[in-house]
């Protein structure tokens, strides 16, 4: 079985293979990530827009392989958090004719990392450094803005794991979530 990664990110490459021998259909699986455009920001500004980065990432990749994986980092709008915003992973795998969809749970960043993002429409990455959170200009193909707000608690290799099992749902209960059950 060949399973691509629309990405050449070591975190959300490593997530998927770190999550595959965990699945039988997946334990023998050649994983490699490939570099394609998501076809949206750099920074996605909004949960549909992560979405559809995830979806265009995993079809984007969809090449002489059994299964891809779209997976996207972006802001979504959240009500009564202290910047209005929070951020969101999303993975779409897709099999040729389904996607399969899971998201990680939320968390927001610091008040002046979102306005500079927001204001000046830069990435996470270099709002982090600007602000002085982190030398690491590449923060997020490394431990991840997660990791440095956690304090090494939770690391965005982790983070990005648990939107990768919650689309494997859809895949490991397939029988649920066909669509001749509907």
């Amino acid at each position: 079985m060949k399973v691509n990664v629309g990405s050449n990110n070591e975190v959300k490459v490593g997530a998927v293979r770190e999550m595959a021998p965990d699945y039988d259909f997946l334990s023998n699986a050649e994983i490699q990530g490939l570099s394609v455009n998501s076809e949206v920001s750099d920074q996605p500004k909004s949960l549909e827009e992560t979405i559809n980065g995830a979806i265009n990432r995993a079809i984007n990749s969809f090449n002489s392989c059994d299964y891809s994986f779209g997976i996207e980092d972006g802001l979504m709008a959240v009500a009564k958090t202290k910047t209005g915003f929070m951020n969101i992973c999303a993975c779409v795998i897709y099999d040729g004719s389904n996607f399969h969809m899971g998201l990680s749970s939320a968390f927001e960043y610091p008040i002046e990392v979102t306005k500079i993002v927001l204001l000046e429409n830069v990435e996470i990455n270099e709002s982090f450094h600007r602000v002085g959170l982190t030398d690491n200009p590449k923060v997020g193909s490394a431990e991840g803005a997660i990791s440095i707000l956690t304090k090494g608690r939770l690391s965005r290799k982790e983070y990005t794991k648990q939107a990768v099992m919650n689309a494997l749902i859809h895949l490991d209960n397939n029988k649920l979530y066909s669509i001749e059950n509907k």
